[in-house]
């Protein structure tokens, strides 16, 4: 028995070793200067596992998080939580672009039969997980993308990766301290330690933007791919206003409150990057020195970083940057794709929507754009018009799936070959129609909100484009040809409209005159039901006698 019991203890023994050396934890930060007064800050914490001990043995990756991803058959999961909107044309491109509000998209495995009932299953476990309203999605508001969205994991040569894909966005949800704090609790050491505990909420949600993102997809172990890992990636992106902080000179205390109290004990790397290339334009001095300097080299575009080390020795690091001279207003320099996105129309009756891309390239660049628009908001593809027309040679592929009253979105890509500096205008009419009075939310008035387009580009250049030597980065180049491609996604602006509205005011103006006239009309009529009337005559005091009788006559009644 007790040799039994040894040799069981050591299997378990060996078994969480052999995890412990599977899992991998790598923690990095990035500060990026934007024009024309902003600072960007990209926070990022990889976890690496083995695909087949991610959910059982796992000692690093997210216990739950796993367990969804395992119980739902999920190839791939992005999930974000945004506020607020992201300058592509003044700020160039993030490290990971999203959408405003929450957006939700997932790969299932092959094997999944039932894929709407996984999706809605798996929406609202997440829900639960990150406290947000998930739960809302559903297949009134779900398309499955046809060329916008592409796995970025290893995925099965011979796996029809279309039909397995759910994508849902709720451009109305609301990031706050709820979904920061059950996202927190899946790091390996959570808020305590490491650049997690710079996360403090009340600096986070003073920023111009904020957003928070989980990402799971497999990667390949070696360049052969016969072995993959799971990769769980938590980003945290948030831009700081100079006018807010009160100066361009910034460091961790200004921006989170405190300073960094070491690296997390588990992490194998943790590093801080500082972007310097504007060093020569604008002169400022880093506090403390940096651990080196390197060039990010991506495309024709040059990234000069500071890099820090940071070990888990406990000691606070209060990492700043002070200006030698007044800072001047850096250049806005246009990307090499941008767009802009607004809502036409006047009335209550029709509408359109209007999405102006511009190729700022010397060649030209295919694009798709999707379009998802809900339900109560019909758009009509007959009235799509391609710069003016609407029979245009630069449409190549098409794609549109009408939707149905409270049962499925409008749903519609475009395969678009932009000409050469040149901007092309996508033009699509709707109607409004008429909702149930329970369909309106509470601030009804407030307008409705429609989610972003997005817009997917293999890029032939990097300008403007985050370039980081990080872990885990999500848009790595491709050969295509003798060229070096670059594929990223875009989000749009969101738009929003004003429906017809009833007059909600009109029910509580209508129980407020009647109780009104109700208190008015019960007041005498329980006067004159209750209440005698005694004549008293005035100037004379009563009488012992008669004072007795009243009294007498009170204890009768």
């Amino acid at each position: 028995m007790d040799f039994l019991r040894r040799y069981l203890s050591c299997c378990i023994l060996f078994t969480c070793c052999l995890c412990v050396r599977c899992d991998e934890f790598k923690e990095e930060l990035f500060f990026k200067p934007l024009p024309p007064t902003h600072l960007y800050s990209y926070f990022q914490f990889v976890t690496l596992v083995d695909s087949e001990l991610s959910s059982l043995h796992s000692h690093l990756a997210p216990r739950s998080l796993a367990e969804v991803v395992s119980r739902f058959q999920v190839e791939e999961l992005h999930l974000t939580l945004t506020e607020g909107q992201w300058r592509h044309h003044q700020w160039g491109y993030p490290v990971l672009d999203a959408a405003p509000g929450a957006e939700l998209y997932a790969w299932f495995s092959p094997d999944v039969i039932d894929v709407d009932t996984q999706w809605k299953k798996l929406s609202a476990t997440l829900s639960g997980l990150f406290c947000a309203s998930l739960n809302f999605i559903d297949s009134f508001n779900t398309v499955t993308p046809q060329m916008a969205l592409w796995p970025m994991g290893a995925v099965k040569s011979s796996q029809n990766v279309t039909s397995q894909l759910r994508y849902a966005s709720l451009p109305r949800e609301i990031v706050c301290t709820e979904n920061l704090t059950p996202w927190k609790k899946l790091l390996p050491c959570e808020s305590s330690r490491g650049f997690s505990a710079l996360l403090n909420s009340r600096m986070i949600h003073n920023t111009n933007y904020h957003s928070i993102g989980v990402h799971v997809r497999k990667i390949c172990k070696s360049s052969e791919c016969l072995e993959t890992q799971l990769e769980f990636k938590q980003t945290v992106t948030l831009v700081y206003d100079y006018d807010i902080i009160k100066s361009s000179d910034w460091s961790f205390r200004k921006l989170f409150g405190q300073g960094l109290p070491g690296a997390c004990p588990l992490s194998t790397d943790s590093k801080i990057y500082v972007d310097i290339t504007s060093n020569g334009t604008q002169p400022f001095t880093l506090s403390p020195p940096p651990d080196d300097v390197i060039l990010s080299q991506r495309g024709r575009s040059e990234t000069k970083l500071a890099v820090y080390k940071i070990h888990p020795d406990g000691k606070m690091i209060n990492i700043g940057v002070k200006h030698k001279t007044k800072s001047q207003i850096p250049v806005s320099i246009h990307p090499p794709l941008f767009f802009n996105r607004y809502v036409l129309g006047y009335g209550k009756e029709f509408g359109g929507i209007v999405t102006e891309i511009t190729n700022n390239c010397l060649a030209p660049i295919n694009v798709v754009v999707l379009e998802n628009a809900p339900w109560w908001l019909p758009i009509q593809l007959s009235t799509l018009r391609i710069n003016g027309e609407a029979e245009s040679k630069l449409v190549q592929s098409q794609y549109y799936s009408p939707g149905r009253s409270r049962q499925k979105p409008y749903h519609l890509e475009l395969l678009i070959k932009l000409p050469p500096k040149s901007t092309t205008t996508i033009t699509i009419d709707f109607e409004f129609v008429f909702l149930k009075w329970q369909e309106y939310p509470p601030d009804a008035n407030h307008g409705f909100y429609i989610g972003s387009a997005l817009i997917s580009a293999n890029l032939p250049t990097a300008r403007n484009y985050t370039s980081l030597p990080i872990t885990g980065t999500t848009f790595d180049s491709v050969i295509n040809a003798t060229k070096l491609w670059y594929p990223i996604v875009f989000r749009t602006n969101g738009a929003m409209v004003s429906l017809p509205t009833p007059d909600f005011s009109m029910p509580y103006n209508v129980i407020c005159l009647a109780c009104t006239v109700v208190a008015l009309a019960f007041g005498p009529l329980h006067n004159i039901c209750t209440k005698e009337l005694v004549l008293k005559s005035s100037g004379t005091s009563l009488s012992l006698t008669q004072k007795l009788f009243n009294l007498f006559k009170k204890k009768k009644d």
